[in-house]
């Protein structure tokens, strides 16, 4: 899938119009674990209230999946993903420790199908205080190899080797995804940002393939910074960046900084892009202390959900909640206790709801 398939969250430049056939409007929905299910309840209704005709088709993955059938990610999980090329799915907590076979489910999925471009737009919204204003930045992440390709072994009792895998191949279709999304979305550079100072050659490789594909795009404006550089800069000045482009490892970190100066991790949604399928996620959420207490923040959820409408041509659905969420945010009167509020997850839900007011 290219980059013109991936729409702004408020208004997009450009995005993928999918067949509005509502027998063709299928979405496959993965709760995640924990405080999963009331979150994707909160999208349900919240989407249904925008008259979109959307079906879901829910399945379970992670925690549940694996106490169920010995699998975070069950096979009709994967089938359903394939089948409807589309998906909205929960965090998915991973297990710590020091098995190997205790992979990120998250990890595995974007593995398993291919989505080699993590793309999280982090901007402000408008009713969310946060420390910086007009933030405008898009991370965009290679996530099918790096330090996360796993590989690790003990090479005597006390010593763990990691092995970082970089190839040509991966990196340079990331750049060529981040150069061509920045182009068909008017933006105006692309930052690379490595540490190929130190790791000469695996992010040297990267910093070369980058380089290659910029010179295909002489309109767009391309940058290097070394990773460490790059986040002083981005928590100096946000608007110093536009576009960035970056392994795995520092695409995980520099996208929750990135979150941060958005107000959270609930302003950013996850979207996973492959050549067959499109995942969008909530990037955090887990929250086990607040599961079943009707307390957890729906934008954990709702965020992403705006993005795939936009991903499958329902614009207007999408415009009338994100309208809904910013203007309840800019109420204060209904948030959930993490936003400052005293409010519960249904009330903040039924509020946003409100706030959209009625299907045009």
């Amino acid at each position: 899938m290219s980059a013109k398939a991936l729409g702004h969250l408020r208004k997009p430049v450009t995005a993928t119009k999918v067949d509005r056939d509502p027998k063709k409007h299928t979405v496959t929905l993965v709760p995640g674990d924990t405080v999963g299910d009331e979150l994707a309840d909160a999208v349900v209704t919240v989407v249904a209230a925008t008259g979109v005709s959307l079906g879901w088709d829910r399945q379970i993955g992670g925690q549940k999946a694996h106490a169920r059938f010995g699998t975070a990610l069950p096979d009709d999980l994967i089938e359903s993903i394939r089948k409807h090329r589309v998906a909205l799915k929960g965090h998915f907590a991973t297990p710590l420790g020091i098995s190997p076979a205790q992979e990120s489910p998250s990890v595995k999925l974007r593995k398993l199908l291919d989505l080699y471009a993590s793309v999280r737009p982090a901007r402000n919204l408008r009713g969310l205080p946060s420390r910086y204003e007009n933030v405008d930045l898009v991370v965009i992440r290679e996530s099918t190899e790096d330090l996360y390709a796993g590989i690790e072994h003990e090479v005597v009792p006390g010593v763990v080797e990691s092995l970082k895998v970089t190839t040509e191949a991966a990196s340079t279709r990331i750049a060529r995804f981040a150069f061509e999304y920045a182009a068909r979305n008017g933006r105006r550079s692309v930052t690379v940002v490595h540490k190929a100072n130190i790791m000469k050659m695996s992010d040297g490789l990267f910093l070369e393939c980058c380089r290659r594909v910029a010179a295909e795009f002489p309109a767009i404006a391309c940058r290097e910074l070394i990773a460490d550089n790059c986040i002083m800069q981005l928590v100096l000045d946000p608007g110093s960046c536009d576009v960035l482009v970056m392994g795995n490892m520092l695409g995980d970190i520099i996208s929750d900084v990135c979150a941060g100066l958005t107000g959270g991790p609930g302003t950013v949604p996850g979207i996973n892009i492959g050549p067959e399928v499109t995942v969008f996620e909530a990037i955090h959420g887990n929250a086990p202390h607040l599961m079943g207490r009707d307390l957890a923040n729906p934008l954990t959820m709702l965020v992403p959900a705006v993005a795939m409408l936009r991903h499958i041509g329902e614009d207007a659905a999408a415009s009338r909640i994100m309208t809904g969420i910013e203007t309840v945010l800019a109420a204060r009167e209904a948030l959930t206790p993490d936003l400052g509020g005293t409010a519960r997850t249904s009330e903040m839900v039924a509020a946003v709801v409100r706030a959209m007011g009625a299907p045009g």
